[in-house]
């Protein structure tokens, strides 16, 4: 099942999504081994750069897990590869229960980051909405007026950044989530601010079952969010990972190929209901995959990054 769907995204997917922008995040563990790696031996995925636009990581991973010295080495090199800089930071969390109390504790990784070179290019906030109201027992109208709060602060700091809001699917209704969008917009506007830049998904497709209220419109729910961000004049963005991982992991089936498999499904799946996302991010913050180079090895995280641009995003790529 998964060979034919595969098949049937490919063509419309690799013409679908030609102009899409494709950022990566590779995974987190081992105290950030695999984004070490890619710094560290850049010769080892030079194809794999010229696909994509972007690198990413989480900024409180950044900040625990790499010294000064190296950030001052590695985080200007990212700009001279032609690459933007991004990251998945808090705007409701436990350590910040406010915009403001937020922006105060994420802002001085950001300096930091900065003062050792950095260009902050995009700053994505990872599911306020979905905090508030699973967490928090907060409502829709709380989640926009803080979150509001946080992208007026980041405007006012850093007014180069785009900004944008990362949610759930389905875990939180795409009703919920264009609600709050909505709600975010028009408290901006109202203070003649900027709109948020872009929406992203982060779909658990494990999750979408039939007969089920919030999950049943599957891939052709997303795809009715990314046309409502358009029409809305907001960039859609969709996050691509392996949510079928951690269920093999746990029955012993998981391989090195577990992780490919899953992004280019996801990738298959979603073109064949159309959909043709701004901006693609393969991210990883599982254990997988164990290794980031070479791209030229099967089950290395730059060779998924490899085969799933030659096939859904093959006009993409600024990166040297």
């Amino acid at each position: 099942m998964r060979l034919a769907a595969l098949m049937l995204g490919m063509l419309s997917g690799a013409q679908a999504q030609a102009r899409a922008t494709v950022w990566i995040i590779p995974p987190p563990f081992d105290d950030g081994k695999n984004l070490r790696a890619l710094f560290e031996n850049p010769a080892e995925w030079a194809q794999t750069r010229r696909r994509i636009d972007g690198i990413g990581y989480a900024d409180h991973w950044l900040n625990s897990q790499f010294s000064d010295a190296e950030l001052r080495t590695w985080l200007p090199q990212i700009a001279r590869w032609h690459l933007k800089f991004g990251l998945e930071v808090g705007a409701l969390k436990p350590w910040g229960l406010t915009g403001d109390q937020a922006f105060a504790a994420d802002r001085k990784k950001w300096d930091r980051f900065i003062a050792d070179g950095a260009h902050l290019d995009e700053i994505a906030m990872d599911e306020p909405l979905a905090f508030a109201r699973m967490r928090l027992r907060q409502s829709i109208e709380f989640a926009a007026e803080q979150t509001a709060r946080f992208v007026t602060l980041v405007r006012q700091n850093y007014p180069a950044a785009k900004v944008g809001d990362i949610e759930p699917y389905p875990g939180i209704p795409s009703s919920e989530t264009l609600q709050f969008i909505d709600e975010v917009q028009a408290r901006l506007r109202g203070q003649g601010l900027r709109g948020l830049d872009f929406v992203r998904l982060d779909v658990d497709w494990m999750h979408f079952r039939p007969g089920d209220p919030i999950g049943q419109a599957g891939w052709q729910g997303v795809k009715q969010v990314e046309a409502e961000c358009h029409r809305r004049g907001v960039k859609f963005s969709l996050v691509y990972w392996a949510a079928d991982f951690p269920a093999q992991q746990r029955a012993g089936n998981a391989t090195q190929t577990t992780w490919e498999n899953g992004i280019m499904y996801e990738g298959s799946q979603y073109a064949s209901v159309g959909g043709a996302p701004d901006e693609m991010m393969i991210e990883s913050w599982l254990d997988t995959p164990d290794r980031a180079v070479p791209e030229t090895e099967g089950g290395t995280f730059t060779r998924s990054v490899l085969d799933f641009t030659a096939q859904f995003a093959p006009g993409a790529g600024t990166g040297q």
